[in-house]
């Protein structure tokens, strides 16, 4: 990790890949699959497998979440601590994500499930701005489980 002083050419790629990355999460929390759309090239490479996801391209991941998301009543997405690798208009990102979520069991109670991550990012730079082109997430914690019956989507 280098400490050289930026550019200001730097440091505006650094505040437009740290708001594409809040995008991210502001997307995923509100169920918002268009503005996800915003977030990744057309042809990402996408892998949660770490956390029980699946590995594909961006619209095969895309499927799953909205299935997967589907059942949560919240989520939050916190994604902190960035670590970018700047090199032209590509970059490398690892980001820590700490993700609570509750999920409503058929008598009304609610059941909470914790995610503890970090996500690889390859990042490129399109016409659009900052987009997400391979993400990988690596998954550091599980806490809480899937109410009994409640399946993951596959």
């Amino acid at each position: 990790m280098s400490y050289e002083r930026m550019t200001a050419d730097q440091i505006g790629d650094r505040i437009e890949i740290n708001d594409l990355l809040v995008r991210y999460a502001a997307a995923i929390d509100a169920k918002d699959y268009n503005l996800l759309d915003t977030c990744f090239t057309p042809d990402a490479k996408v892998d949660y497998t770490s956390s029980a996801g699946i590995a594909g391209t961006y619209p095969e991941a895309r499927a799953w979440l909205e299935k997967a998301l589907a059942m949560f009543s919240m989520t939050l997405h916190y994604v902190t601590n960035s670590t970018v690798t700047l090199d032209g208009d590509s970059a490398r990102a690892t980001t820590y994500v700490f993700n609570p979520m509750r999920m409503k069991n058929a008598d009304g109670s609610a059941s909470y499930f914790t995610v503890g991550a970090y996500y690889h990012d390859r990042l490129v730079r399109t016409q659009d701005g900052w987009r997400i082109a391979e993400r990988r997430e690596e998954l550091a914690f599980m806490e809480g489980s899937l109410p009994a019956g409640l399946e993951e989507p596959s």
